[in-house]
């Protein structure tokens, strides 16, 4: 066994579940019973589908978990395919490709957590709060959905040793009968570390009420990708460091693109700025980030882009290339 992550391998579907109206989980394991990188509280996996989607969910098993990777998938109403696939055409016994584990939203130490999630944005968080337990950590964790029929591992939360820690609130639709999200947050201790993984909405209520701690004290996992290619989208020039090229980038191509079509070998998995995978130094000009993976810090300081889903601001960028 090795920690590193696996590249394209293909997992069996030992069992799938619904655990919810719209969520079913699925246990995946190697066909030839080896074992598989550990699991690490945060972390996911990219899930390739025969229709040449690519899907990122995460584990959320017990950390150091090596003989399954358990994920759970919400059935979107509109979509863009992936979820459909897997509620419609994967169930036990089948084989599907992955990709992983990485991690972008890993556990930091810290005194205290607050754990805040939203719908099916509670995978990565089930993983963090059994981490979390295991080790003695001062956590608290917050589960907001619609209602307990459609949230999904309520009980399972409930028959856990560290249920008393766990909170629900199911506002029936209605966000103003819900978590007081910022009542919350003005509560804690300065130790504390706020985890949050769930719609927009919540995440851009959690935001606002923690836009006065520390960033680093603030961690966020989102799926949601963006459109690399959409509304704004203007051509300009990229600049390879090492040889002086210019590449044009036109309105309606990435810069992951250009440069494969350069002859540039540049990984990428999701291409929708949320793995991590593409990013490249900048060395000169203003890229437009479009990525939902680097920091404020990182993106401020315009020494990196996501070449997969960013563009520039700048009529020219040198990518450090």
């Amino acid at each position: 066994m090795t920690d590193a992550p696996l590249i394209e391998v293909e997992l069996l579907v030992k069992s799938s579940t619904l655990e919810a109206p719209r969520v079913r989980s699925f246990e995946l394991v190697h066909p030839e019973g080896q074992a598989l990188p550990p699991v690490e509280a945060g972390a996911h996996i990219y899930v390739y589908m025969p229709n040449g989607l690519t899907r990122q969910y995460s584990l959320l098993n017990a950390p150091g978990s090596t003989d399954r990777y358990v994920v759970a998938v919400l059935k979107e109403i509109e979509g863009r395919g992936g979820s459909h696939h897997m509620h419609e055409n994967v169930g036990d016994a089948s084989k599907i490709t992955i990709s992983g584990p990485y991690n972008n939203f890993p556990l930091l130490d810290a005194e205290r957590y607050l754990l805040i999630a939203g719908g099916i944005g509670v995978t990565p968080i089930l993983s963090m709060a059994q981490q979390l337990a295991a080790d003695g950590k001062d956590f608290e964790l917050h589960y907001c959905a619609r209602s307990p029929e459609d949230a999904a591992f309520v009980d399972w939360l409930k028959a856990q040793s560290f249920a008393e820690r766990v909170h629900f609130h199911f506002d029936g639709g209605d966000p103003s009968k819900g978590l007081d999200v910022k009542a919350l947050l003005d509560s804690q201790p300065v130790e504390t570390h706020l985890y949050c993984c769930g719609p927009a909405g919540l995440m851009d209520a959690v935001k606002q009420g923690a836009s006065g701690w520390a960033p680093e004290r603030v961690h966020f996992e989102s799926f949601s990708g963006v459109d690399a290619i959409g509304e704004g989208a203007a051509g300009f020039e990229v600049e390879i460091a090492s040889t002086g090229k210019v590449l044009q980038v036109p309105d309606d191509k990435t810069v992951i693109a250009v440069l494969r079509d350069a002859g540039f070998d540049i990984e990428s998995v999701c291409e929708e700025g949320i793995c991590g995978t593409c990013i490249v130094g900048v060395l000169e000009g203003e890229p437009e980030h479009r990525d939902d993976i680097l920091t404020d810090e990182e993106k401020e300081s315009n020494e990196l882009m996501t070449v997969c889903c960013s563009r520039a601001k700048s009529k020219r960028l040198k990518l450090d290339l």
